[in-house]
């Protein structure tokens, strides 16, 4: 079981505050660092000192780093178009030795996109605009040098596209494609995902969801492996009064992240996660919550991981 320290710095925090976690979590043998990327926090507050860049953010880490793999959960397709994010991508991947996974979603807070001018449509032309933006991605990176990249869709149309710069993996970084949609986010994950990963959800529906993925990507004769991965929020403490410390600075109730998270001692943490384990799960995004608490991640790391 691969464990992945995951984070949510629109809440708040430094470009210091997340090399500083993302050191800790190489030094301390995690698999690799993710952040999200949102431009606003979901809760009432500012989120002070306010939004960083994800892709700005992970080149520099990048460069400030040697092992841990780097991605986003999830970059939101309505952000960027997809000829700019594939040159940035690829970009960042180079400086990091190959060390980059694209997590690509197509958005869902509203009043992000609104908060900084940009456009939110629908539903039905976010998941097309996704689509379309996985093909451009995929295409680009997975042609030829010295060839051109041609593309005609609905909302996006590249003409002798240069298809440069090239990943450091042939075809690309592995792309994450999460999400427990029904309909759209099976097929789109047996089109194009290496990872699928489900946020957020008890075991059972966790369970539901990968067979959805799993019934998909038979139905379309895929005979690549996929990797099926999780995204738990995270409250380890050694007793209750360290439960309780670390669920109120993380803002949440440690009743609720008890029930639907990864909360308890280490030994209640490592029985979570390997519930997860038996339905398949092969990685587990731990989304930490309170970034300024290292002792929180050095916990995971001796207490957590070790017996995982």
């Amino acid at each position: 079981m691969r464990l992945r320290i995951f984070t949510e710095p629109q809440m708040g925090a430094t470009y210091e505050t997340q090399l500083a976690i993302a050191k800790a979590a190489e030094d301390l043998g995690f698999d690799a660092f993710f952040r999200s990327d949102h431009y606003r926090t979901v809760l009432p507050e500012a989120g002070e000192p306010g939004p960083t860049d994800s892709w700005v953010t992970l080149g520099a880490l990048a460069r400030e780093t040697s092992r841990i793999r780097l991605g986003t959960l999830v970059t939101a397709a309505t952000f960027r178009h997809p000829g700019p994010l594939a040159i940035t991508v690829a970009q960042v991947d180079r400086m990091s030795g190959g060390r980059v996974d694209l997590g690509l979603g197509a958005g869902w807070f509203e009043r992000e996109h609104t908060a900084y001018g940009i456009p939110f449509p629908g539903t039905r032309e976010r998941f097309e605009r996704l689509e379309e933006q996985l093909r451009i991605l995929t295409g680009l990176w997975g042609t030829p040098e010295g060839e051109t990249f041609s593309f005609g869709g609905a909302h996006y149309t590249l003409d002798d596209s240069p298809a440069l710069p090239k990943p450091v993996r042939p075809g690309g970084p592995p792309i994450i494609i999460g999400g427990v949609g029904p309909r759209r986010t099976p097929r789109l994950a047996a089109l194009f995902a290496d990872e699928y990963n489900v946020p957020f959800q008890v075991p059972e529906a966790t369970g539901e969801a990968f067979a959805r993925v799993r019934a998909a990507c038979e139905e379309r004769g895929r005979t690549r492996p996929m990797v099926y991965s999780v995204a738990q929020t995270v409250c380890c403490g050694r007793d209750e009064a360290e439960l309780a410390r670390r669920a109120e600075a993380a803002g949440r109730s440690l009743a609720e992240l008890r029930e639907g998270g990864l909360a308890g001692t280490p030994e209640e943490v490592v029985d979570k996660i390997g519930r997860f384990g038996e339905l398949g799960t092969e990685c587990v995004y731990l989304q930490v919550l309170d970034m300024e608490d290292l002792e929180h991640v050095e916990l995971l790391a001796a207490e957590v991981r070790a017996k995982l």
